[in-house]
């Protein structure tokens, strides 16, 4: 693999100084184009927002990626520490992170084995973003991970004409702190550009020692000819959370709102280094060759490196439990011992994107793919203990690799000016070698899949107005904790059939649109609580389930001085039938067995039926700008049994911000900016879990919850130079 980098690179450099014959003096060729490739056009048939650079600025108060989309349809985010920093989730239609494809400037960032997204590895990276689109349903051919449910393509690749510098300062609530400086060259004798960013991000958290200390840099050098670009990315983020992930109680949510278990293990104070600690550097090379008039090629190769670990202090652990045998002192036997223990991940992800599009008036045609490895190193270490165990003990070892290929095709043609057919089809390799887990050593699997992902769609475009139909298939692998269902229970490939309609109408004043989407599900991967064949709980495919629902969208301005957008979708999200399972104990607390109860046309956990936003921008004054921002969102259940005891609220809530401009007063321009969240201070929780069992005939559920801030509030001062 390593030498095929290098050819690779070579041959991206042979190119590129072979095209060094004129001075550059057409700019376009410094647009994106490696994430043109795979977003959806204007006029592509699947259902989109795309989110500018301006908007992204007008959003960005410190928090991560997660809620710079909060406004967008279908859209539901989480907080770990109840703010927006540090570990944060998002759903789209239901769906959570691990089945939404996230590429940045095209490149995969999914977490190769979970599938998740970990935006707090990349804190305040929204600073370099110029421009985001999401696709909701299945949407074009990707890089990546599979698109079950959306796509975010997250694009820093901007060229900036010219020179600048900024200074980005937030603070706010709990300690919450953002401080970020960047400097750009602009455009250097038409050929050079390069671009920089330093940022820090810390905060306390609204959750008991929910604190988060998050540095990061990006540096971006661009060199271009008339008919070459060549651009190299370096960007990399560290960040130290206290961790935040047990939740609260539900029998403490109404009295101790912040309380957090992690670090409680330790007698007295609770331990003070319960914490998440990883960093994760980026390097990314791009070249883009314009052909001739109508082909242009782009290629990038990209390695990522992570490491790091999370430490807890656990008590009255058995050595059983960690490969060692019980310890004898005298005539005493000591099964257990109070311990802190450090699980590890150092891992290597490497690989190739490449596409070539040729386009006419009528027809765009693109070919384009990847493949990429993971390689990934799992081992944990006992840095303490009471007593039995030495120093850095290692107590298991799994390495784990992941391998990847895909190739897809694009087709746009436009018969009339009117009408525009897209066709698509990608084709997709996986292959997995897990060599143990970290409770299961002995657990060894290889698993290889492949996929074929096609999709169709007609567009008419008349005036003012906009209608698309369109089919796409999407075939997607299980996640690495799926494979710990041991050797007999090994799950299958999920697929999703989606089909979306959509009508839009706008001008200058106003826009309106609506779509219509079925999403058709076959061997779903969800919890039903079934202990598999190694006595773990595992997510198990279940054979139908769907997602049906409506997204409307509007937007007006009434004047100069004033707007307004809003978004609400209703959706069906159900699972036709299925088989929950519980622990079965008796009264003295005896594990006897599990019990089965069978459930038909149940809602879809963490799927509510209602999502809306909307926001309201009054300009009263020429440097004045006052926005109210609301979002709505209807109850949700944490599992798949639609019970009503294991539900998520539903709750709606306010923001208000204010935004003063001033220019060329000292600099060139001053922002001073103020937010209040969570204006009518409501108490909320959009996250959660719950585990059931039966004791002594009955059934309980332990639920857990994850709180939002109540009423909190930033000031930011940004400075342009």
């Amino acid at each position: 693999m390593k030498k095929l980098i290098a050819a690779n690179l070579l041959c991206i450099l042979c190119s590129f100084v072979h095209g060094q014959q004129k001075a550059f003096n057409d700019t376009t060729i410094l647009q994106p184009v490696e994430v043109l490739s795979i977003r959806a056009g204007d006029k592509a048939p699947f259902t989109k927002t795309n989110i500018s650079k301006k908007e992204i600025e007008k959003n960005n108060i410190g928090q991560d990626i997660p809620f710079i989309l909060n406004q967008t349809p279908s859209v539901v985010v989480n907080s770990d520490a109840g703010t927006g920093i540090g570990y944060t989730g998002i759903y789209i239609r239901g769906t959570d992170a691990t089945r939404i494809n996230t590429t940045v400037n095209g490149i995969p960032y999914n977490d190769a084995e979970s599938q998740a997204t970990y935006f707090v590895d990349m804190p305040d990276f929204i600073s370099s973003a110029s421009s985001i689109q999401i696709q909701r349903g299945v949407g074009t051919s990707s890089n990546g991970t599979g698109a079950f449910g959306a796509t975010i393509s997250i694009s820093t690749n901007e060229l900036i004409e010219k020179p600048y510098a900024e200074c980005n300062n937030n603070y706010g609530s709990f300690n919450s702190w953002r401080n970020t400086v960047k400097v750009g060259s602009g455009l250097i004798n038409n050929k050079f550009t390069i671009d920089a960013r330093l940022s820090r991000v810390s905060s306390d958290g609204y959750i008991d020692r929910a604190s988060s200390d998050l540095t990061a840099f990006y540096l971006s050098g661009a060199y271009f000819n008339k008919r070459s670009t060549i651009r190299f990315n370096i960007f990399s983020g560290k960040e130290k959370t206290y961790q935040a992930w047990n939740g609260v109680p539900a029998s403490l949510l109404g009295t101790i709102r912040t309380y957090n278990s992690s670090g409680t293990d330790k007698p007295g104070e609770p331990y003070d280094n319960e914490t998440d600690n990883y960093t994760q550097t980026h390097y990314q090379l791009f070249f883009t060759h314009s052909l001739k008039e109508k082909w242009n090629f782009n290629t990038a190769v990209f390695l990522v490196k992570g490491k790091g670990y999370y430490e807890n202090y656990k008590g009255q652990q058995k050595f059983s439990s960690y490969g060692l045998p019980d310890l004898l002192l005298g005539d005493t036997i000591i099964t257990r011992t109070d311990l802190v223990r450090q699980k590890w991940l150092d891992n290597n992800f490497y690989g190739q994107i490449f596409s070539i599009q040729h386009k006419t008036i009528k027809h765009t045609v693109t070919i384009g793919g990847s493949w990429n490895v993971y390689d990934g190193k799992h081992f944990g270490n006992i840095s303490w203990a009471a007593f039995g165990i030495d120093k850095d003990y290692n107590y298991y070892n799994a390495p784990a690799k992941k391998s990847e290929a895909s190739l897809y095709a694009k087709w746009e043609f436009k018969p009339t000016e009117k009408w525009s057919i897209f066709s698509d089809i990608q084709y997709r390799y996986v292959k997995h070698n897990l060599n143990g887990f970290d409770d299961l050593p002995g657990l060894f699997i290889s698993r290889k899949f492949n996929f074929i992902n096609p999709k169709i769609g007609i567009s008419y475009h008349i005036r003012k107005w906009q209608a698309y139909l369109s089919y796409a298939a999407a075939n997607k692998e299980p996640n690495r904790a799926d494979f710990e269902a041991g050797s007999i229970h090994q799950p299958k490939k999920e697929t999703l059939h989606d089909f979306e309609a959509g009508i839009e109408q706008k001008n200058s004043r106003y826009f309106a649109s609506a779509t219509i989407y079925c999403m058709l599900y076959k061997d779903q991967l969800v919890q039903t609580g079934m202990i598999n064949d190694v006595g773990s709980y595992t997510r198990i495919n279940v054979p139908y389930s769907y997602r049906v629902g409506v997204e409307l969208q509007a937007g007006y301005t009434l004047a100069k001085w004033i707007n307004l957008n809003a978004n609400i979708s209703f959706s069906k999200n159900k699972i036709k039938e299925f088989m929950e399972f519980l622990d079965d104990y008796d009264i003295a607390g005896n594990w006897v067995g599990q019990q089965s109860i069978l459930h038909k046309k149940t809602d879809i956990a963490f799927s509510p039926s209602i999502v809306g936003g909307a926001i309201i921008n009054i300009l009263p004054l020429k440097n004045l700008e006052l926005s109210l921002t609301s979002k709505c969102v209807g109850k949700q259940y944490l599992d798949n049994t639609q019970n009503q005891q294991r539900k998520l609220d539903g709750f709606y809530t306010q923001d208000a911000r204010i935004i003063f401009t001033v220019k060329n007063r000292l600099f060139k321009e001053w922002k001073i900016s103020g937010q209040v969240n969570n204006l009518f201070n409501k108490e909320y929780e959009p996250n959660g879990y719950v585990y059931t069992a039966r004791y002594g005939g009955e059934i309980y559920a332990d639920r857990y919850y994850f709180p939002m801030a109540k009423i909190n509030w930033v000031f930011g001062i940004n400075v342009s130079f």
